[in-house]
This record gives structure tokens, sequence and C-alpha cells, in this order.
């Protein structure tokens, strides 16, 4: 018999097979601290004594329906030694302990479907925090790749916390009371409900670990120093001026003080919870801070240390990354989450905790607007000009090297957040596009997301290359027109729109009023909005000597007006004239009230005067008024407004179920060509048309109709996943690049966005009196090929020409290419970004 004082048996994990690698990971569970999950090994087995000599009485009833005070050495070496395919088992690790197991075992079938037995246990000082649900998912995953259709649990009826777990995972579970047991029973096959149930525990999971750090309850600064030209001085500096309402600890073994507060040796040292740890000390020494925080089991890391990859030579660099990884590895196997390194910090201003654990040496105003940068340096940049401009932030994360929380981790935390209303994002590269795109499209219905995403090749930053994959512009641009993103070349344009979702509501449509004092100003705003494709509806000039009494009924009366959706206000006082005040109330005044968008240029100003700003504790909070310095500027911040709000008033749309659908039969051309040619080649015509027919797209070998030729192109992006193109044939359209994108898999709105976006598309409507084309007909081979690519990742390109008549689509080529897939995914069970 084997319990915790009894000698374990050392087991030699080349008794077993090895597992499969990618069923090893990290994951954020509920509370938002990390554990590692991985299949078992033979050598685990002290861990499970360890792990079942440390269960409550109740918890091994609850498992093994007996008390089963210890493990007997037939079932300890059955439980360690698993083959990975009809019997799996996976461990729970954190600190290097185990604290969760669960497995199944493939059982006969009782009618014909591949079963097999599930059962976990959670230590109990874990329990609640959504291990099992992990577990469940995992297992799931790995069962459906081993032939696995069903699972089956038997569970004491008493023990309900276990029942739920099964219930609330989104399968169609079966249930059987017999003497008091239930037998569970449920496909384990992935539908809409299942995906939506992890989506959302994945969702609440990350926005909590994000929440830990900008939320401490206390801040240990590892690095803090007097001297003034040290990053960590600076960074204690910065938390006293911002009133941080709770305990700081500066760590420095040579400081009796730090700023006049008691210093420590090491975090090993300081009393009390530790929540937060700063850590400003040289590349090498990071490594033992985040041993110690791991003992004082602290929560989350800011490591503003630079030296992991961002400079020097090649090997130094091969280093520093290398060090990166080990310092990622061992914060989330000790449940911890890393901003950083090499990042500026983070900001919090929210009442209750006005956390600014960065290098920002002002600290932005309290408001409505989230930020997340990547870069340091331009993030400081940002601060300060958000700050000139009176636009108030609730919170601000620096990535840095980005080798842990990232833009997607902000995204998750933001959905929720009630503090923040518009996400500002300055992106040099993506970690996981696809995720990215999930997040940004799903988040962007609440809420405008305005993103800076710098260069338009596929260098990636220095520093970033082992968090990053390099995107295409031509792919970044069609992930964020699908998802709603907000797209701005400049900081000024990213302020610009900025400013004007967070203090007016959405335009319902692109009609503009403009009302001002000035005729020459008037005109540049109606030029500007032909430029962006608005369309000015109503002009009132009331007079170069006009004051408040004139602007008030003008302003008043455009805002009433039902052809109007928007209000362009232009104030230019004649010199030597008052600056304008009684102006300022009567517009400031009429605009909080108003359901229509209004801003101005208003003497020159560039952001929120306070003449302008409505009341509040924020910064320029909501019904205040923007004023930009120029009316082009104004238009441009209102047009991209009134493109978001037109695409968040589109529904969300469904990916249709289209008739005559056999992607079996194309996955098994696929698989046939890349059994003979595992790197993938060109199909012949006969099989490329093959592979079309599998979704109900047949080749015409009839006389082409004499029409307008089109091209469709369906193709692996290796960061993106399938990306579907369209375009009018022709040397002019290809010149000029007007060629339409979109990620699959579409929906029909996608779909029919797609073939109207290119600039030719008015040929297929009837241009100059032509005979219309079946636009129809040509969305729906779109959401053929976008299905066809969606299903098969090793469709490296598809090319297919055709002729679009008024009467359908005629098909008359295709190529295609057959390669290894990839594409990062972002499908199956939850788990952290890999390292």
């Amino acid at each position: 018999m084997t319990d915790s004082a009894d000698p374990v048996p050392d087991y030699d994990d080349a008794e077993a097979p090895p597992p499969p690698p990618h069923w090893e990971a990290d994951v954020v569970v509920a509370d938002g601290g990390t554990v590692h999950l991985r299949p078992i090994r033979p050598s685990d087995a002290p861990k499970l004594v360890a792990l079942h000599g440390g269960l409550s009485p109740r918890t091994r009833y609850l498992r093994y329906f007996s008390a089963y005070p210890r493990i007997p050495e037939r079932d300890l070496y059955r439980f360690s030694h698993v083959d990975h395919h009809d019997r799996v088992a996976l461990i729970v690790e954190l600190g290097g302990a185990a604290i969760a197991v669960g497995r199944y075992e493939r059982s006969p079938g009782t009618d014909g479907v591949p079963s097999a037995e599930v059962a976990f246990v959670v230590a109990d000082a874990h329990q609640g925090r959504g291990i099992g649900s992990v577990l469940l998912e995992h297992l799931a995953a790995a069962g459906r790749e081993c032939g696995i259709r069903r699972f089956v649990a038997v569970v004491l009826a008493e023990n309900s916390a276990m029942i739920r777990v099964f219930r609330d995972a989104g399968y169609e579970v079966t249930r059987h009371l017999e003497y008091g047991e239930v037998n569970l029973e449920f496909a384990i096959d992935e539908t809409a409900v299942t995906e939506a149930v992890m989506r959302e525990r994945e969702q609440r999971a990350e926005a909590r670990s994000i929440a830990r750090l900008l939320n401490p309850g206390s801040v240990a600064i590892v690095g803090a120093s007097n001297d003034a030209g040290k990053i960590g001085h600076a960074v204690v500096v910065n938390l006293l001026r911002s009133g941080f309402d709770g305990p700081l600890y500066p760590v420095n073994p040579d400081a009796r003080h730090v700023s006049g507060i008691p210093a420590y040796r090491s975090v090993l040292d300081v009393p009390g919870e530790l929540d937060l740890a700063v850590i400003a000390v040289p590349a090498p020494s990071v490594a033992a801070v985040v041993d110690e925080c791991a003992q004082r089991g602290v929560k989350g890391l800011i490591v503003i240390s630079g030296g992991f990859g961002e400079r020097g030579a090649e090997e130094e660099r091969e280093a520093g990354r290398t060090a990166q990884r080990a310092l990622v590895t061992a914060a989330r196997a000790h449940g911890m989450r890393v901003v950083g390194p090499n990042c500026l910090g983070v900001v919090n201003t929210a009442a209750g905790v006005r956390l600014n654990a960065s290098l920002a040496p002002l600290p932005p105003l309290p408001g409505r607007v989230g930020f997340f940068s990547q870069s340091g340096a331009l993030g400081v940049t940002i601060l300060g000009e958000a700050a000139r401009r009176g636009l108030g932030v609730s919170t601000f994360v620096s990535a840095g090297n980005r080798a842990d929380v990232s833009g997607n981790d902000m995204l998750q935390f933001w959905e929720t957040d009630e503090r923040t209303d518009v996400v500002l994002m300055y992106l040099e590269s993506f970690g996981n596009p696809r995720k990215f795109a999930r997040l940004t499209r799903r988040l962007g219905r609440t809420k405008p997301i305005v993103t800076i995403k710098s260069g338009t090749g596929t260098v990636l930053v220095a520093g970033l290359e082992q968090t990053s994959v390099d995107v295409p512009d031509v792919s970044a641009r069609a992930l964020f027109e699908a998802s709603g993103v907000i797209r701005v070349e400049t900081v000024s344009g990213m302020f610009d729109v900025a400013l004007l979702l967070s203090t007016q509501p959405l335009p319902a449509g692109g009609r503009v009023a403009v009302v001002g004092n000035s005729t020459a100003i008037g005109v540049l705003v109606a030029n500007a909005c032909s430029a962006e494709g608005l369309q000015l509806t109503r002009l009132v000039d009331v007079g170069v000597d006009a004051g408040a009494e004139a602007f008030e009924p003008a302003l008043a009366g455009a805002v009433a007006d039902p052809d109007v959706d928007a209000i362009v206000v232009v104030f230019v006082p004649p010199l030597p004239r008052s600056a304008g005040d009684d102006v300022a109330v009567a517009l400031r005044t009429i605009a909080a009230s108003s359901q229509k968008p209004v801003l101005s240029t208003f003497l020159g100003f560039e952001g929120v005067p306070d003449a302008l700003a409505a009341a509040g504790e924020e910064a320029a909070p909501r019904g205040s008024v923007p004023s930009y310095p120029s009316p082009e500027r104004a238009v441009r911040a209102l047009a991209r407004a009134v493109r978001y709000a037109a695409w968040r008033a589109t529904p969300a749309g469904v990916v249709p179920e289209l008739a005559d659908l056999d992607l079996d039969r194309a996955r098994e051309l696929v698989d046939g060509v890349l059994t003979a040619a595992p790197q993938g080649r060109e199909l012949t015509v006969d099989e490329a048309g093959r592979l079309l027919g599998s979704v109900g797209v047949l080749l015409s070998y009839e006389e082409p109709a004499r029409t307008v030729e089109v091209v469709f192109t369906v193709f692996d992006d290796h960061s993106f996943g399938a990306l579907v193109s369209f375009g009018l044939g022709g040397v002019a359209t290809e010149l000029l690049g007007d060629t339409a994108y979109a990620a699959a898999p579409l929906t029909t709105q996608d779909a029919e966005q797609l073939i109207g976006t290119p600039r030719a598309a008015p040929l297929l409507t009837g241009y100059e009196g032509s005979e219309p084309c079946d636009t129809a007909a040509l969305a729906d081979l779109a959401l053929r090929l976008s299905a066809l690519g969606d299903a098969l990742p090793e469709l490296a390109e598809c090319r297919v020409g055709a002729l679009a008549t008024p009467f359908g689509v005629q098909v008359t080529s295709v190529a295609a290419r057959l390669a290894p897939p990839t594409a990062r995914g972002d499908t199956g069970p939850r788990r952290m970004r890999g390292l």
C-alpha cells in the first residue's frame, strides 16, 4: 500500500509512450490565476500520492465513493501509466505541485458509439476555481482527437458540484439515477453552445487576471532607489504622486528608506499580503526576483527591466529571448501574469486605486478611455498628449515585449470594465491575429476600438519576434474591416476620433449640418464632407459678428432637423472681441441634450476647452464638445465615427448553411494529395474542379458569355487563416490593386460587402446604363469558396475566374495549390499563448 508516509515507486518515463506535445498548456482559471496542464507521466507518481494525501476525507469519498485512505501500488501504477489514446490522464500543476488530475478510459460503446468514462479530482484548496471545467475541456479535446465521441461519468448524487461541472459545460447531458449514483452521458462534439460557454469562461478568467494587475491592494518596487537617475526611483515617485491607495514596499538591499518609505532587503522580507511587484533590476537579476515573488504568492509582475532580446547582437538577443521565455514560464507556473518585460508599466486612474506603476511622470487624467500600447516611448508621448487635450483615461497598459499580457488580454478586460467606454490601441504586431479578430468583432458591438497599426510591411519590431506573427497590411486591413475596428494613421488622428466617441453619441448617418460665423471655414467643412463621403444637408452662416443670441437658435434648429445626423459648429470670433464664453455656454448646453453628435472648430482649440467641458469628476465627460484646430480634422473624425456606427448598426450575421456541400469529399481529395506529396503541390485542373464541385461549384465548358470578368481567390494567410478576395478582371484593376478582402468564414453580409467594396463594383450594378449582373450569385460563390477555405487549412491558394452575367455566374477557370497548413488557430480548449 502507498500513502504519503510510504516509499513511492520510482517509475521511469521511458515505460510509457510519449504524449502529444500540443496537449500541454498554460491556462487562466476562473479567479484570474494561472495553472499548468499537461499529460501525466510515470514519474508523476509522487505527485499523485501527495495530491491524494492532501485531499479531505469528504473529497476522497465523493471521488472514489469510499474513504480510500491510501492509493494501492497497483492503482498508482495504473493512474500514472497511460497510453495517451485509450487511456488519457492530464495533471494540473501550480508551483510544481499537482493540484488536480483528470482522466478518461475508453469503454465499449453501448450502441456502437466510441465512449469513455471520465473522472477528475481537484485539491480542496483549489476547488471553486474552475479547474474541473478546464480539465473537462482538455479531456474532451483529447478524446475527440483519439476518436472518442461520448463521455460517461458516474457521480454520487450528493456531489452537486461535480454534476454542475458537466451540466454547465454546454453539452446535452442525459442523467440516470440509480442507488444514489448519477450516470451522466453526453456527446463531446464541439457545438455552438459548447464554444459559447468556453468563450464566456475565457473572457471572465482573462478579464479577472488583468483586474488583479490593475487593482492591487499592495505593491512592491524591486530595485527601488534614491538615485533620481534610476528607473526604480521614478516608479516609487510616480506611485507616491498618484496617491496609490495601499501600502508601498520599496525593495533595495542597500537602503533603509527610499523616498521616506522603509525599504526591505528582498521580497521575502516584505510583511503582509503582496499583490503586485514592479521589477526594475538588471535583466540577469530578474529570475531570482521572480522566484522570490513566487514564494510570497505575488499575483502579478510588471517587468520594466530591458535586456530580453530587444537589442544587441544576435547572440545576445537570443540569450535574452531565452531568458524571457524562462521568466514567463516560471511566473505562469506559480499563478502570476507578467506585463513586459521592457515595458513602461501600467496606470489605473480609479478613485479607489490611483495606481501609476509606470515611468510616465504625469499620469493621465481620469476618464472613460482605455489605452494599450506596445511601445513604451510612444506610450509616454501619448499619455502626455491625452492630458494636454483633456482626454481622460480609465486604464493604461504598456506591454513592451508582450511576453505574456497582450492586447487580446486587455480587450477581454475592457469588454466588461464599467469604467471604459472607448478603447485605444497602438499595435506594432499581432500575437494571435485570429483571436484579435474574434475579440474585436465582439467588443466592437458595444465599445468602439480605435487602432494605430504601425508599418505596412512584414518586419517585426525587435524584442517581439517570439511573441508575434507578421501580418501583411492587406490582411490587417481585412481584419479591421471585418471587426469594425477604426484604423487611423497618426496619433493625432487617434485622439481626434477618441475625443468624439468618448464625449458624443454615435451618428445615425452621414448627413451633416454646419453652423458657423465664417463663410470661408464653412466652405472648408463642406469640401471636407464631400471628400469623406458625407452629405452636407444644412449650412447656416450666422454672420461674422454673431454672438450666443444668434448661435443658439441656429444650433437648436440644426439639432432638431430630421435631415441632419451630426452638427459641426464653427466659431472664429473677430478680433478684438472676447473669446466667446457666451457662445461656448450655448453650444455646450444644446449639445448636452442632443441625441446627435456635436463637434466644433472653436477658436482653433485642440481638445476640449474648459468652456466646452461638461461638469463631472472625469476629464471631458459625456456631453463635452470636442474642438479641432481645422475643419478637415473635425470632419475626418466624424467620418470615421459614421462608418463605425454603420458597421455597428448592421446585424452581426451568421454563416449560412449552404446546400450541395460535401466537405468530406474535399477532405479525402486533400488527404490523398498530401499523403503522396507531404510538402504539397499544384492540383491538376481535374483535381481543382473536383475540389470546387465539393462545394457545389461547377466549371463551365460552354462558350464564355460576353460580360464583365471577375476573379475570386481563397488563400491561407499564414497568421490569420483563410482569406477570400474579390476583384474585377483586367490589367487596370490589377495594376491599381482594386481588390477587396474578407476573413473566412463569411456571413451573408460579409459576402455582399465583399462584392460591393471594389471601386469598380458599380460596373456590376448597371453603371452608365449597362445591364446589371447577378450580384446575389456572386455573393453565393464567395460563400462557397469561404466554406472551402475555412474547412481546409491545407488549401494554400485557389484562384477562380468567372464571368458575371445578369442570370448567374459562369465559372471558367480554376487553379489551386495545397500545402501544409500554417495559420495559427483560435480553436480548441482554453489555453494561453505559447512561449
